[in-house]
């Protein structure tokens, strides 16, 4: 197995993780470059990256918003001003990994290391949406299906999944 490092994202390294966002999701999925950037500069401490030990290149990335809020909504996604520092929840907005690094385990250890982080925090839940064929994925994980979600971004129907971070998340 490759030797990578997950680490917070480094401002340096934000328009990398909008060309991994770009790569791994359809264009009507995808967050903007802008709206990425946006993200970077906003809540950087919600970045979690994987990076290549050999080339150092960031190979997969997970980041989120926290927020009080308990339900999914498109608006996290283009809005890095609804940030709550503070927030008891965090609304993962996406998580990808490169094609060529894939079925590695890389994802699942970025979503485990973004929980553990986030729970030392005192984070109540971890809340995403995704589409019907990631459900069995994210369960995997340790999410939850809660059901269909009231989002409706790039036009799809969303199953929202909630992974519990406390007793009372």
């Amino acid at each position: 197995m490759k030797d990578y490092l997950y680490r917070t994202i480094h401002a340096e390294e934000a328009e990398q993780a909008a060309e991994i966002e770009q790569i791994c999701f359809p264009p009507n999925e995808a967050c903007a470059w802008d709206k990425m950037l946006e993200r970077v500069q906003t809540a950087p401490e919600l970045f979690l990256v994987a990076v290549d030990g050999k080339s150092r290149k960031i190979v997969g990335c997970l980041n989120g918003l926290a927020t009080d809020e308990n339900a999914f909504r498109d608006e996290f996604f283009t809005n890095a001003d609804l940030f709550q520092p503070g927030g008891k929840n965090i609304m993962l907005l996406g998580l990808g990994v490169l094609p060529e690094y894939r079925h590695q385990g890389i994802a699942r250890e970025l979503v485990k290391r973004y929980a553990d982080r986030e729970r030392a925090k005192e984070r109540e839940s971890l809340i995403l949406t995704c589409l019907r064929s990631k459900v069995a994925m994210y369960e995997k994980m340790g999410f939850e299906d809660e059901g269909i979600s009231g989002s409706s971004w790039g036009g799809e129907e969303w199953h929202e999944m909630k992974m519990r971070l406390s007793n009372t998340g």
